[in-house]
């Protein structure tokens, strides 16, 4: 498996069967979409989903009930290559197993209504990595990867850390990094290397670069 940072929540997932792409939202730069064969969206946030993207695209698109609901609002010749997926669904995309992980949006403000968000475990050639979306919710399972965001108004580095600890993958790439500038970010890697135990590696790629 072959895993490719894009721009703040986006992230290419080369497997056995082909190319998926998840989540490519305003800040994505839309080279991310080149030789895709399948699209994964967590929720309707436009720095997750961004119809421009795919109206370029002729890729097939799985995602959850209220990104199809926008899409058909927003992009409707785009709807028509939507497949709607629920938690707990498990799929085959572009040859590659998915499994749909968790329902709701972490809490922004408990003044504002909660979002949906569904997370994926994509597994491919014996690896198997996880993408939460904007959520908090563990995959239930080992993965070996975690896409693991760190930075959002609804995020601090706390929850960030706990997440990661949580999860327990052997390796976890930031994604939903587009809010902190590098001295924040340099501050995360920093306290991710000092509370992570033993076993557990955090690391950063720049947009384009592969973990």
């Amino acid at each position: 498996m072959r895993i490719t940072k894009f721009g703040h929540a986006c992230v290419r997932v080369q497997g056995d069967g082909g190319v998926v792409v998840i989540d490519p939202g305003v800040f994505t730069d839309p080279a991310a979409l080149e030789g895709a064969d399948a699209v994964l969206i967590t929720h309707e946030h436009a720095d997750h989903v961004h119809p421009d993207h795919l109206r370029g695209s002729g890729v097939p698109i799985w995602t959850i009930a209220a990104v199809e609901r926008l899409l058909r609002e927003q992009a409707p010749e785009v709807a028509d290559r939507v497949t709607v997926v629920r938690p707990g669904d498990r799929l085959e995309v572009a040859g590659t197993a998915v499994e749909v992980v968790g329902e709701k949006h972490a809490v922004i403000h408990p003044d504002y209504d909660r979002f949906d968000n569904s997370g994926y475990v994509l597994e491919s050639g014996g690896a198997s990595v996880f993408h939460p979306g904007d959520a908090l919710t563990p995959p239930g399972r080992e993965v070996d990867v975690l896409l693991a965001p760190v930075s959002a108004p609804w995020l601090k580095v706390s929850e960030a850390i706990d997440f990661v600890r949580e999860v327990a993958a052997p390796r976890s790439l930031a994604i939903h990094d587009r809010v902190y500038s590098d001295i924040g970010l340099d501050m995360v890697a920093t306290h991710m290397g000092n509370l992570l135990p033993a076993g557990q590696a955090f690391e950063r790629r720049e947009p384009g670069r592969d973990l």
